[in-house]
C-alpha cells in the first residue's frame, strides 16, 4: 500500500467523521437522542476528557481547564508520533495490513484532535439549543474544544436480579460508552494489530515480491516440488 492510498483512506475517514460531528452539533441539542433500532441510538454528548470521558483533573490536583489543555497538547505530540510511524512503515514498504492499521489509527486520532483544537472556536455551546457553526459567541478557545460523540449501542439494557449480591436491583447496560467515527477508526486499527499481528509485522511488500519471484523461478511450470 503506497502513500497516496494511505492518504486517501485518511481523508475519507476524516470527511465522514467531521461531517457526522458537524451534523450532530448543528442539529441536536446536547443530550438529545434518536432511536435507530432498540440496540442502536444516536445520542449527542460532548467529551472534555480522554477515552471513556476520563479527565486528568480526576487523578491529578489540577483544574479541569488545565487538564484539558495538557490532554490536547499530549494528543498533538501523539499525532506527530503516529504520523512518523505511518511514514516510516510506508517508506519501508511494510505489509499492507500494518499500513492500513496505522492509517486508521492516525485518521481517528487526527479526527478527535480537530475537535479538541478548533471546535471551541467555531461553535457556541449546545445547552438547551442547537449550536451555530462559525458562531460570534464561541464556547471556548483554541485547544479547549470538546469532542463530539454520538454512536450509542445499548445492546443489553436490563436490571440485575434482586438476589444477586452487591449488584442486585441495579441497572446493567452493555455497551455503555458513546463514541464517534474517529474512535471507531482507532479501535479498528488497534484491533487489526492485535488480531492480525503476525500478518501486520510479517514480511514487507518487497520481501513478498522476492519470495514469489523466487518460487516462480524455481518452479516455472507449476510442478509439485518434492
Amino acid at each position: 500500500m503506497n502513500l497516496k492510498k494511505s492518504i486517501l483512506l485518511i481523508v475519507l475517514i476524516l470527511l465522514i467523521d467531521q461531517w457526522s460531528k458537524i451534523y450532530i452539533k448543528t442539529n441536536f441539542v446536547l443530550g438529545e437522542s434518536v432511536d435507530v433500532f432498540s440496540w442502536f441510538k444516536i445520542l449527542f454528548i460532548e467529551n472534555e476528557g480522554a477515552a471513556w470521558g476520563a479527565k486528568l483533573s480526576d487523578v491529578l490536583p489540577i483544574s479541569d481547564a488545565t487538564g484539558k489543555l495538557v490532554l490536547t497538547i499530549f494528543r498533538l505530540f501523539a499525532i506527530f508520533g503516529i504520523g512518523y510511524w505511518l511514514f516510516d512503515v510506508i517508506k519501508k514498504k511494510s505489509s499492507k495490513t500494518l499500513i492500513v492499521a496505522v492509517s486508521l489509527i492516525f485518521a481517528g486520532a487526527l479526527g478527535n484532535i480537530l475537535d479538541s483544537v478548533f471546535y471551541g472556536l467555531i461553535f457556541d455551546d449546545s445547552y438547551n439549543h442547537v449550536a451555530t457553526l462559525l458562531s460570534d459567541e464561541p464556547y471556548g478557545k483554541v485547544f479547549y474544544g470538546k469532542v463530539v460523540d454520538m454512536l450509542y449501542f445499548p445492546l443489553v439494557d436490563t436490571t440485575w436480579p434482586e438476589w444477586m449480591p452487591f449488584f442486585g436491583g441495579s441497572n446493567f447496560r452493555f455497551f455503555e460508552p458513546v463514541f464517534n467515527i474517529a474512535d471507531t477508526a482507532i479501535s479498528t486499527g488497534v484491533g487489526i494489530l492485535l488480531v492480525f499481528n503476525k500478518r501486520a509485522f510479517g514480511k514487507n511488500e518487497e520481501e513478498e515480491t522476492v519470495v514469489e519471484s523466487s518460487e516462480k523461478t524455481e518452479n516455472p511450470q507449476g510442478a509439485i516440488k518434492e
